[in-house]
């Protein structure tokens, strides 16, 4: 109790409510060990084990894992019972696959803490227990095993559990399901955006350094009501409804929506954006940006801010803009203390995400959504007027009408469609992508402290949100003006005396890395010697000693080691991996003798040889970056100076 008030105080808090007389009813089964029985809605007696044998029959059940190609490295157990199958499941998984119990019974689980000692893996985080439908704190609990749960997941079903809450185990099951795609897209996102994102990222220190914070406007607009504008298809239905009301909203705007908010004569005041491809500079091309302050992660490409600023890198007669530029680690590390501190928002995954953050962050209430459908509202993807439906105009021609072409981009998607229900309880498309940002949504709807009120009059159904058209939002919440001052102006500050500076930390940055790189291609060499020297056991331990000495040596660097695995995301998470399958199999061989020393070695030197190549790679790629980023910094060092 005392490990599970440190890591589930809700659960502990429960379970000590419970009166000392509520436990499982028991009998003896005929081995001599305990049975547990209970009592249906319905009259039935129903044996939560076997009345013969319950731990035999636990450890039978949890024996088809050992069947499975791959040992499993989460476990979800559906009903626990008294616990049978928790030691068998512990011994098959080691110290680092994690315990999933789902149960809802709180008198179960009190039951199987009468019987276990599992105050270890309770504190290490190892076995976590679902009691509630809860998708907060369901989220919140397999966030720290999100890695575990991509890499293998097994539902473990007591024939007893499809009888006694079968529904709840089954949603459990569902929910879990859904977090693991949800982590896996982030994760796939991730690895295969990690060149682009750090090379747009160092693009952009200029503008991180020479930019304010956006600090200053936290709870600026607090009480007054945020529309958060999206490009969903259903955002034609309303959007216009916002011009007679700008003057008492705060509007924040998808960079998608731009263009279409000004040609109805809208001007948000702000927009977000965060998408690493240079296509987006088209949202803020030809159109007057005068007072409107750009939020941007500065994994945004950094075309799109320099569009924004006014053109290519420059400082000479550039326009003033509002422009705010996000905390982020990459840039932090880049530049060092003080340039890359800053305070602020916390990023998105999305702009629809980051605009909400930043809605947040101005202390709005209540904040407002209108075209957020994330699902195909009417058969189409966008709503009319984006910048896409430009793109496709040459398209278009008799046999090729622009819903046509809608209907396309959806069809393309069709193994990863599934239908949702919308606001109005009618089927609709989504697919997996638009799935993963609503889970988000959800999970940040849940823990806000303002009203979040969905008046995108289509789409999906969104948990947390207050349903109403966007007529009746205004009419109740858009009561006064809102007070825009002019103080806002010190976010056009261009401060350009902080570029050399900056320039100065990337030049360091870049000796660093070659200092690296080399203590990485003498580990490369040296691990290659090693494979020859498996039979060599004298050889070979001389040999790791020296690998230890470099390895101390890396770890001495130990920014320059996490710049190059921000670049090289999947070298990371192949480690990963790999260390967790040798950690189990190393559990494994221990138990069953089945896994010579010499193939043990072998399979940690293929590892470690993967990594440093992954590392070497990296290398080369940050090299890559840093040295355009400060080009691009001496550039502008040397225009400013020149004025």
């Amino acid at each position: 109790m005392a490990a599970l008030w440190r890591r589930d105080p809700r659960l502990a808090f429960l379970i000590d409510e419970l009166p000392s007389t509520s436990l499982l009813a028991t009998e003896p089964s005929r081995s001599g060990a305990v049975t547990a029985v209970t009592t249906t809605s319905d009259g039935r007696r129903l044996y939560l084990h076997s009345r013969y044998d319950p731990a035999g029959e636990a450890e039978q059940l949890c024996r088809k894992l050992d069947e499975e190609r791959e040992l499993a490295l989460a476990v979800v157990l559906c009903g626990v019972g008294l616990g049978y199958h928790i030691p068998p499941l512990r011994e098959r998984l080691g110290g680092e696959g994690a315990l999933i119990v789902s149960e809802p019974d709180l008198v179960a689980i009190r039951s199987m803490l009468e019987r276990l000692d599992v105050a270890d893996p309770i504190a290490s985080g190892r076995i976590i227990f679902i009691y509630a439908l809860d998708k907060g704190d369901l989220h919140a609990k397999l966030d720290p095993q999100a890695g575990l749960l991509m890499m293998g997941t097994k539902f473990v079903v007591p024939p007893v559990s499809m009888q006694i809450n079968a529904d709840f185990h089954q949603q459990v099951r569902a929910a879990i399901t859904d977090f693991a795609a949800y982590s896996k897209m982030s994760l796939l996102t991730l690895l295969s955006n990690a060149r682009i994102t750090c090379t747009n990222i160092a693009n952009n220190l200029p503008a991180y350094v020479a930019t304010p914070s956006i600090a200053a406007l936290c709870g600026r607009y607090a009480g007054y009501p945020a529309v958060l504008v999206a490009a969903g298809p259903s955002l034609g239905r309303n959007v216009d409804q916002l011009k007679a009301a700008a003057d008492r909203v705060v509007i924040i705007a998808m960079q998608t929506t731009l263009k279409p908010l000004l040609a109805r004569g809208i001007r948000p005041d702000f927009v977000t954006s965060l998408d690493f491809s240079d296509l987006s500079r088209r949202f803020f091309e030809d159109v007057d940006l005068t007072g409107i302050h750009l939020v941007a992660e500065p994994k945004a490409a950094w075309e799109v801010i320099d569009t924004f600023l006014g053109g290519p890198p420059g400082i000479v007669d550039r326009p003033a803009r509002r422009l705010g530029l996000l905390f982020n680690d990459f840039a932090c590390r880049c530049l060092g203390e003080p340039l890359g501190v800053r305070t602020g928002l916390r990023a998105g995954s999305t702009v629809a995400h980051l605009a909400f953050y930043l809605a947040e962050f101005l202390g709005c209430r209540p904040i407002i959504l209108i075209g957020q459908d994330l699902g195909f509202s009417g058969g189409v993807y966008y709503t009319p007027g984006v910048a896409i439906h430009d793109a496709w105009h040459p398209e278009l021609g008799r046999f090729d009408a622009l819903e046509m072409k809608e209907w396309e981009r959806i069809v393309r998607a069709r193994p990863i469609l599934h239908k949702a229900t919308d606001v109005f309880g009618r089927s609709i498309y989504s697919d997996e992508q638009m799935f993963t940002y609503l889970q988000q949504f959800e999970r940040d709807f849940a823990s806000c402290a303002a009203e979040v009120i969905d008046a995108t009059e289509g789409g999906v159904r969104k948990t947390g949100t207050t349903v109403m058209t966007l007529a009746e939002a205004l009419s109740r919440y858009a009561t006064r003006p809102v007070l825009r001052e002019s103080g806002d102006s010190r976010h056009t500050t261009f401060d350009g005396q902080q570029l050399r500076p900056a320039h100065r930390v990337l030049t360091k940055r870049l000796e660093e890395l070659a200092e690296f790189r080399g203590l990485c291609e003498q580990t490369r060499d040296l691990l290659a010697e090693l494979v020859t020297l498996l039979d060599r056991p004298d050889e070979f331990n001389r040999g790791i000693v020296r690998v230890d000495e470099l390895r101390a040596l890396v770890q001495d660097r130990p920014l320059i080691f996490r710049m190059v695995s921000d670049v090289a995301q999947f070298g990371e998470w192949q480690k990963f991996s790999a260390d967790r399958r040798l950690a189990q199999d190393r559990a494994r061989a221990e138990s069953t003798k089945s896994m010579p020393p010499a193939e043990r070695a072998r399979r940690q030197l293929e590892r470690d040889r993967a990594f440093i190549n992954s590392l070497l790679e990296g290398c080369d790629i940050l090299k890559q970056i840093l040295t355009s980023a400060a080009d691009r910094t001496d550039k502008l060092v040397r225009e400013v100076e020149g004025q």
